[in-house]
């Protein structure tokens, strides 16, 4: 998956070569991991609410960068995205 980031806006290439914006919301700590919310820009206006994108954050301590990758194993997706909903609202956004 390839990514771009420019700003708080960030480019994720899917696996059939789709393009989605997508602007960083904010990131979460569980189970010693972070994670990354993900808001999408180019949401179809007719929606009413923008789609939210779980993505888990891996940085390189050798040069900084920083890389999203998708949470393949359905569990790991669950407990995330489980705990985000239980999170006061306050802590989100921080």
């Amino acid at each position: 998956m390839a990514i771009e980031e420019e700003n708080n806006i960030i480019e994720i290439t899917d696996e059939d070569g789709s393009t989605i914006k997508c602007e960083l919301y904010d990131i979460i700590e569980f189970e010693e991991k972070q994670y990354a919310l993900l808001v999408e820009v180019d949401a179809d206006e007719s929606e009413e609410e923008p789609e939210l994108v779980l993505m888990r954050l891996i940085e390189n301590g050798d040069s900084d960068e920083v890389f999203f990758e998708t949470i393949d194993d359905d569990d790991e997706f669950e407990r995330v995205q489980a705990y985000i909903e239980n999170l006061p609202e306050e802590e989100i956004d921080e």
